[in-house]
């Protein structure tokens, strides 16, 4: 579907949805699909282009570019060399052979790595410097590691609005351009922000502070609609980045005969009781997009494994090893478990979460067979020990 459409005076939305999209990276699930968002800004000298799209969705970025009689583009600003944002530079460039690449060093040394683009269709910029369409002017912010080196933004002064990149992004394909439905885009962009950019918190801390010097009233991501209303995500983005976390355990577990699974309804029932908040995750039933986005803001996460082979069962382990990555600010981790010879699986887990290194790690309470009363009893303590623990937050 095509769509090229005003958002202010001279600047138009010009990118492309994905409705059918299901996975980004071979990794994330996208229930809603998504959008490769593109950026025509029409100045009174130049023309200028703000990422452009995947490759599979070229045609809809030229077809959106011709309904607005585009016959030429001077600058393409690359904010991040991602596929999903630059892999249509090389087949622009044969549309609009005069435009230049405008990046920062980084994303230019990518881009020429990844498109072999030659080093004399760049403009290199460097952090706030600036670029003139005649009577529109481009500001560029580096925004390193979020998500990846070569990131930056771009503001536009005259028009207040400050393009994202992947930053305050959901995943949505979506007919809107502007958000209207507040709850909706926060559950996705809760989503994207914890499968993308929860590692990266300490750093999007400090860059945001950068960017809350720039008077800008609307935000325009790279994924997901414009936000008009620029308030919704940035302020729960400082909630999400702040080490504050809240009365919740989060609990994703697998069990292959029901002991596992026993002691889990157990742990939960407990930590209930004692009014503690708990949201369940059956790991190989789970979209591993909302295990992420609900660890965005826990306490405590316990994983509920049986052994195989003398490990953590597959699906646990590979859960504890991406937890690792997405590095969560939880402060307590337990680990909760049956098994039928034994086996080494404590180490096994705790070795997968070396990048968690100041989450405390409770005391596994761990059962060979069907749970017995001292089992239970070891549930109650640990339910106790989080709920006393939870009480300091």
């Amino acid at each position: 579907m095509s769509h090229s459409r005003c958002i202010r005076s001279s600047v138009f939305s010009v990118g492309a949805l994905d409705w059918n999209r299901r996975l980004f990276d071979e990794l994330i699930p996208l229930p809603d699909g998504t959008s490769y968002n593109a950026y025509l800004i029409r100045g009174k000298d130049k023309i200028a282009l703000i990422d452009t799209v995947d490759p599979i969705c070229f045609e809809q970025l030229t077809t959106n570019l011709h309904s607005l009689s585009t016959d030429r583009i001077d600058y393409i600003i690359s904010q991040h060399a991602e596929q999903d944002h630059s892999g249509s530079i090389p087949l622009l460039l044969e549309l609009y052979p005069m435009a230049k690449v405008v990046t920062n060093p980084k994303c230019k040394e990518l881009l020429m790595a990844f498109h072999s683009l030659p080093e004399s269709v760049f403009i290199t910029v460097q952090s706030n410097d600036t670029l003139s369409l005649g009577d529109k002017t481009l500001q560029f912010i580096l925004t390193p590691w979020v998500h990846w080196p070569d990131t930056m933004c771009t503001y536009l002064h005259e028009d207040r609005i400050l393009f994202t990149c992947d930053l305050f992004g959901s995943h949505l394909a979506s007919t809107e351009l502007f958000a209207t439905d507040s709850c909706r885009l926060l559950s996705s962009g809760r989503r994207y922000y914890a499968e993308i950019m929860m590692p990266f918190r300490s750093v999007i801390r400090s860059n945001m502070t950068l960017l809350s010097d720039l008077s800008f009233d609307m935000i325009a991501p790279s994924h997901g609609p414009v936000q008009s209303d620029r308030s919704v995500l940035w302020n729960a983005y400082q909630e999400w980045i702040s080490d504050k976390v809240r009365n919740k355990v989060v609990l994703p577990y697998v069990s292959m005969h029901d002991s596992t699974r026993n002691m889990v309804d157990y742990l939960l029932n407990r930590l209930v009781q004692k009014n503690v908040m708990v949201e369940l995750f059956d790991l190989p039933k789970t979209d591993i997009g909302e295990l992420a986005s609900s660890v965005v803001d826990a306490a405590t996460i316990i994983l509920g494994t049986p052994y195989v082979l003398a490990g953590a069962h597959p699906e646990a382990a590979y859960a504890a090893f991406l937890l690792n990555a997405l590095r969560p600010k939880i402060k307590w981790f337990g680990l909760i478990g049956s098994y039928g010879w034994g086996g080494k699986m404590t180490d096994q887990i705790t070795n997968l979460l070396g990048n968690m290194k100041t989450v405390e790690i409770l005391e596994p309470v761990l059962e060979k067979g069907i749970p017995k009363d001292t089992t239970l009893q070891a549930l109650d303590q640990l339910a106790e020990t989080i709920a006393i623990k939870h009480a300091t937050l």
